[in-house]
């Protein structure tokens, strides 16, 4: 999938226009660890969400990817900016949902191929962990 250029966070209290990438929580901590320990190399980690159970993580990413988003485990919608508030000192609430990492904090959105080879790289490394057990 080829990079849509769109790697800027949305201004204080816009609704932006960007899409939103699940997957289950445990795989995307790995992610976001892996993206951090090599955002020399590939980019930052931009804004995440977490659900309110635990249970999902969120990745904000340019508009158009979930056109082409096909990584089985995750999800991709477009969010055309509903129910998005950015720049706002408390997390959302809408469903219990927050952030782990805040707009504010990490800036640009995350690079949907950086993504995409971090969560390869997170569900290796759960797979062989959880077959050491």
């Amino acid at each position: 999938m080829e990079s849509t250029g769109t790697n800027t966070a949305p201004g204080p209290g816009a609704a932006p226009d960007l899409d939103l990438v699940t997957v289950p929580a445990r795989q995307g901590l790995e992610a976001v660890d892996i993206i951090r320990r090599s955002a020399g190399r590939s980019g930052p980690v931009g804004p995440v969400l977490h659900d309110g159970s635990g249970d999902t993580l969120g990745f904000l990413v340019p508009p158009g990817t979930a056109d082409a988003w096909d990584l089985p485990g995750s999800a991709c919608t477009q969010t055309d900016g509903r129910g998005m508030r950015f720049g706002d000192a408390v997390s959302p609430t809408a469903g219990a949902t927050g952030w782990l990492l805040p707009p504010e904090a990490v800036g640009p959105v995350t690079d949907p191929e950086v993504l995409r080879a971090a969560l390869g790289e997170a569900a290796r490394l759960i797979e062989a962990a959880d077959n050491c057990r």
